[in-house]
């Protein structure tokens, strides 16, 4: 080497594997960048070191005339060249930033960058973060597939540097809000207050509508002053809801759709009085009758011996679900929300032969005539015999009647005589 070359190669700093350098980009290639870092030869920085997006366009993270920090991953690759790194920096420097996540439980917000077998994985400064899928949502989602290229907040549950193991926690951080919602509402919400909200999921029991960080129950028995057969006939989720609330107990808040002011029965007596007919249809059909839809959340019963004036073992063998029919309401009792129909009483009655009181039935006239018209005498005389033998009876009665009440007050006598003697005062 030349005295020239020696002292050339002496007005350039020294580099060692590992050491952190400043640079500036002289040129951007396809796959890489030039830097200048002041040493004898010039660096090169790979694409895959500025972005872990394999499609990313180097022209866009990186500008000629830029100035670049990098550490030496090799001061000469065989080649001459310095390589240099910048993943190793990021993950030196972002490293306390997940710890300071992961040890003051603070929220960190990244972009999904792909779905993963059983979960999320997510880049937080080119290191990866994995969120299981147990951990993404609540309630539980199967299907992930939403959540690529969304943007999503998390805690870091689990950190451990040396085993490069970095978990994120999406579904303790959705509780936590959730949680914080409901108390506000809660402090604001009372027992009478009108809501509006939005079916959340619907039940054999009724449905849960989102009351916008709140759920409420709104149980079948609430729906409204109709019978509610099915929830899920009338209700869907995402269906807008007013209700008010009923009840609130602890977190739990019951919704109901029976206003006050709507309540059918308010005006039942005059609606409904005791006499009117009125038109309906069956509603339902037990053993023992069938309910008739009068109006909306009221119902009235056809008991089986109303139905018809014939017998009926069942309703259903006259009735069918449905079906209008027209009856006649012969009891009512609002205390109690009750109302007995008959259709049998809107029936016409049954001619029947008009017979005429036992006591003023005029006495049968007998007849004596034959055939021939000649008069039957031993008929006529059996007839006297009766009535001689009837009247004979009658007398032998009375004579026995008189006979009997005549011992009776003698007997009568007799007791009132010794009553007297026996209170004489003695001699």
């Amino acid at each position: 080497m030349s005295e020239f070359d020696q002292m050339l190669d002496e007005s350039f700093k020294t580099i060692k594997n590992g050491e952190v350098v400043k640079g500036t980009v002289i040129a951007v290639r396809e796959n890489e960048v030039v830097v200048n870092i002041g040493y004898k030869h010039d660096a090169l920085l790979a694409k895959s070191e500025l972005s872990a997006d394999p499609n990313a366009d180097i022209n866009e993270l990186v500008h000629v005339g830029d100035e670049i920090e990098a550490r030496v991953s090799k001061v000469n690759d065989g080649e001459g060249n310095v390589l240099l790194t910048k993943k190793r920096m990021y993950s030196e420097k972002h490293s306390q930033i997940l710890q300071d996540a992961f040890d003051n439980h603070t929220v960190i917000t990244a972009v999904v960058d792909e779905v993963v077998n059983k979960g999320l994985s997510v880049t937080v400064d080119d290191i990866k973060v994995f969120i299981p899928a147990s951990l993404v949502s609540d309630p539980f989602e199967k299907d992930l597939s939403k959540y690529a290229g969304q943007e999503i907040s998390f805690y870091i549950s689990d950190y451990v540097p040396k085993k490069h193991r970095v978990i994120g926690d999406r579904k303790a951080l959705i509780l936590k809000e959730r949680e914080e919602a409901l108390q506000a509402i809660l402090e604001n919400l009372h027992e009478g207050d009108i809501v509006e909200g939005t079916v959340k999921s619907v039940t054999d029991f009724g449905a849960f509508i989102d009351l916008g960080g709140a759920d409420g129950l709104l149980h079948i028995t609430e729906m409204g002053w109709n019978r509610i057969g099915n929830p899920k006939k009338h209700f869907k989720p995402g269906d807008s809801v007013r209700a008010f609330v009923k009840s609130i107990n602890g977190k739990k808040i019951g919704l109901s759709k029976k206003f006050p002011d709507e309540n059918p029965w308010l005006n039942a007596e005059e609606r409904f009085a005791v006499g009117t007919v009125i038109t309906g249809k069956v509603a339902r059909l037990t053993d023992f009758g069938a309910f008739v839809n009068l109006a909306e959340g009221i119902d009235g019963l056809v008991h089986v011996s109303q139905i018809t004036r014939d017998r009926v073992e069942k309703p259903s063998d006259v009735l069918e679900l449905g079906q209008e029919v027209t009856a006649k309401i012969i009891a009512l009792n609002t205390d109690e929300k009750k109302i007995s129909l008959s259709m049998k009483a809107l029936l016409p009655k049954q001619e029947r032969p008009e017979r005429k009181p036992r006591g003023n039935r005029a006495p049968r006239e007998e007849s004596f005539e034959n055939e021939d018209g000649t008069v039957n005498i031993a008929k006529y005389i059996a007839k006297l015999d009766r009535e001689e033998a009837l009247k004979a009876e009658k007398e032998k009665a009375e004579a026995e009647a008189a006979k009997a009440a005549e011992a009776v007050q003698e007997k009568a006598a007799e007791a009132v005589a010794e009553a007297v003697e026996e209170a004489k005062p003695e001699a």
